[in-house]
């Protein structure tokens, strides 16, 4: 039994009179028949809506005075209505509430109502239930297509299709933030670029969600400036002028500034770097809410088995050598020669202590980050280069320089990265009438997000959005699935179903991107110079190993209207690529999904359970235990915790859906509280040795006291 569950408690008398919160906390108490109280946790739902929501949402008689006093008193876009009919939007309001949709757990409604829906602007009051939120992300997202408007409501209502928090937040109304989840920024090494950034980080910090950063390009601490020596204060001083104005923005208050920094591994202020994020770190350099990610290419592994010393160079001095900025220039490939090459200065550490303090920090706060340099760029079907990551970890994408004149003006306007998120619940999709066609909303719902984002206080977002129309397909839920059918995630048959859905997913992705681009006659910028236009992306894929190979997973997949792409199909796809194009130059990415798991009734991301019933913290109600989906006292033995698992089989399972996704993918490692840095060291190898590309949070089993809450990536955690 779970340690966080107590002793037992008797018969249904407890239960009676109990407000909602009370009825939450039944989950944690085994019955007197020793087991879990599902039961308790959706009657807590049921009295939420009756103890709560009820008494303080807003009635209207019908619903054009609802859209009338919305409209008029500035909670909705006035844009957004006139695009359609109001016979139209009214039957689509029918078909959501047609659904009879009942949250099936407390916390999934708890967090809906605190969250999500439009309440009055004293806070007070709920102007908005579930399917009313649904259909405005629709209406928002179809911009006037009627068809599409019901074919997202049809999927989002039916759990299959979830947006991201800013998209699900956003969408339809008046005062609001954008729809994007996070961005990426490049920073380079000048003052010019230094004062942007930072203007630029205010400026998307109170619009949406996270924003990284990358500061490899910077000149270390001690680097000259006009040719005198030791003038640099290096990254520090840079990431404390970060962390004060992610503090000061936020998005209307409904979501706070969060930002996270990458620094590669070669850089010489990388131990200074780390050293911000230890617990007795001197106040002057420690950094407390800014994220920490490091970019570690083949060769810093490849020195530290063989125990050598690691050179660390100055950027200022490669970039000069190299004539591009530091990140852009690939470190393994060009490692021995900038040990040799005299004009670039250099200072050394042991390669092995490098790995052991990138531990010991990990151990303390769970950071940094790692992205794998040479596996994403390796993967990567874009002409260019990928140098560093977003606050989850998931996006990988190009990105491109901006060059400033002396006002601050650009000189080249570059392209920087946006996120436009959102991500399919596994088991739902499994059971889709259409799985196609709930793709293909899906890609179609995203790319709105894409389209409908216009920042221009940072141009070179806006041109590589504009450019790109990236979007990141993501999912959850995996273990749920597991659960439900009966299969031990990261066994032969986990691993299995994992390889053939992620298959199948890229294909009916690309398939739906490709049809944007014939339907509209555009392609994303850069097409004819990518790995999907000269084919090789499509050569790099056998399509016999898309096919399942265990019976189980042959049998559920037959069941379902999903499959994997045959030979012919992949070759006719490969065709018609090269011919009419993609209209998104990326597809896929994996974030580490929290709020939008709860709403949605899924397990978050693609990881497993960290606890069977967890407990997280929440606002002024104070704990709230949420079970696992489709979790039962009769299926309890596949719902081994991370923890028990192991970080193997996690990594296991998540090398295997890499190879589908043309990003990336949050991945968490868990460790018991025996765990030493070894053991974090062991896992870091095995990532990059089975072709992980990024490492998010490590995290250490905390007490049984402590609960299992953690607050995680507040841009992505969607």
């Amino acid at each position: 039994m779970d340690a966080h569950l107590g002793a037992s408690v008797t018969g249904n008398a407890a239960s009676e009179s109990m407000d909602y919160h009370a009825l939450n906390a039944l989950l944690n108490l085994y019955n007197e028949d020793g087991l879990i109280q599902f039961d308790k946790d959706r009657e807590a739902a049921n009295q939420f809506f009756l103890q709560h929501v009820n008494q303080n949402t807003v009635f209207f008689h019908d619903l054009e005075e609802k859209f009338d006093y919305l409209v008029n008193n500035h909670y909705y876009e006035q844009e957004v209505v006139d695009k359609y009919d109001f016979a139209f939007i009214k039957a689509l309001f029918k078909r959501a509430y047609a659904v009879k949709f009942r949250f099936p757990t407390f916390l999934g409604a708890y967090k809906y109502y605190t969250s999500y829906t439009l309440q009055t602007f004293d806070g007070r009051r709920y102007l908005e239930r579930y399917e009313d939120r649904v259909c405005m992300v629709a209406l928002t997202l179809a911009d006037g297509d009627t068809a599409l408007a019901e074919h997202l409501v049809d999927e989002i209502m039916a759990g299959r299709f979830q947006p991201a928090t800013p998209t699900f937040l956003n969408s339809g109304k008046k005062q609001r933030g954008e729809p994007v989840s996070c961005f990426l920024l490049r920073i380079e090494d000048n003052m010019e670029s230094i004062g942007r950034a930072i203007n630029s980080a205010l400026q998307l910090s109170k619009r949406g969600g996270g924003v990284a950063l990358l500061l490899s390009n910077l000149r270390e601490s001690g680097a000259p400036i006009k040719k005198i020596e030791n003038q640099s204060s290096g990254v520090i001083p840079v990431m404390k002028l970060l962390e004060d104005s992610f503090s000061y923005a936020n998005q209307l208050g409904a979501r706070q500034g969060a930002g996270a920094v990458y620094l590669h591994a070669h850089h010489p202020d990388i131990m200074k770097f780390l050293d911000t994020k230890r617990e007795n770190a001197d106040e002057k350099i420690r950094i407390k809410t800014l994220s920490l990610g490091v970019v570690i290419p083949d060769i810093t592994f490849e020195l530290a088995k063989r125990n050598d010393d690691m050179y660390l160079f100055s950027p200022y001095d490669v970039e000069r050598v190299y004539g591009k900025p530091f990140a852009d220039v690939p470190i393994s490939e060009h490692y021995e020669e900038m040990v040799e090459d005299p004009r670039i200065r250099k200072s050394k550490i042991n390669a092995r202590q490098f790995f052991q303090t990138l531990a010991e920090i990990q151990f303390e706060s769970g950071y940094p980050y790692i992205m794998f340099e040479d596996t994403v760029n390796k993967a990567n079907p874009i002409a260019g280069r990928i140098t560093h990551s977003n606050l989850c970890s998931e996006i990988l994408q190009v990105s491109t320089a901006s060059e400033f004149n002396p006002d601050l003006s650009y000189s080249h306007i570059g392209e920087d990265i946006s996120c436009n998120l959102g991500s399919l619940n596994i088991a739902k999709a499994m059971d889709s009438p259409d799985f196609s066609k709930t793709i293909e909303t899906a890609i179609r719902g995203l790319t709105a997000v894409s389209e409908q984002t216009s920042i221009d206080s940072v141009p070179s977002i806006k041109k590589g959005n504009d450019a790109a129309h990236a979007i990141g397909l993501g999912q959850m839920n995996l273990h749920g699935f597991f659960g439900r059918e009966g299969i031990f995630y990261g066994s032969e048959e986990g691993l299995d179903f994992t390889n053939a859905y992620f298959a199948a997913v890229m294909f009916e992705c690309i398939k739906a991107s490709c049809q944007i681009a014939k339907e509209r006659g555009v392609r994303f910028e850069g097409f004819e110079d990518s790995a999907y236009a000269s084919g090789e992306f499509f050569d790099s894929f056998d399509p016999e190993d898309f096919a399942p190979k265990t019976d189980k997973v042959k049998q559920l997949f037959a069941n379902s209207s999903i499959h994997t792409p045959s030979a012919e199909e992949w070759a006719a796809l490969k065709q018609d690529v090269a011919e009419h194009g993609m209209f998104n130059r990326n597809l896929q990415a994996v974030p580490p999904t929290g709020s939008i798991s709860y709403i949605n009734n899924s397990t978050s991301s693609i990881h497993p359970i960290a606890s069977r019933i967890e407990i997280r913290k929440e606002g002024k109600i104070g704990r709230v235990y949420y079970p696992a989906p489709y979790m039962t006292n009769d299926n309890l033995e596949y719902y081994q915790d991370a923890y028990e698992i192991g970080f193997e089989k996690i990594i296991d399972t998540y090398a295997v859906a890499t190879k589908y996704v043309d990003q990336g993918l949050s991945l968490t490692l868990f460790f018991k509280d025996t765990a030493t840095t070894r053991d974090i060291n062991r896992a870091q190898i095995y990532a990059w040795r089975k072709g992980i590309k990024t490492i998010y949070y490590i995290r250490l089993r905390q007490t049984a006291l402590e609960g299992t809450e953690v607050q995680g990536c507040v841009s992505c955690m969607l």
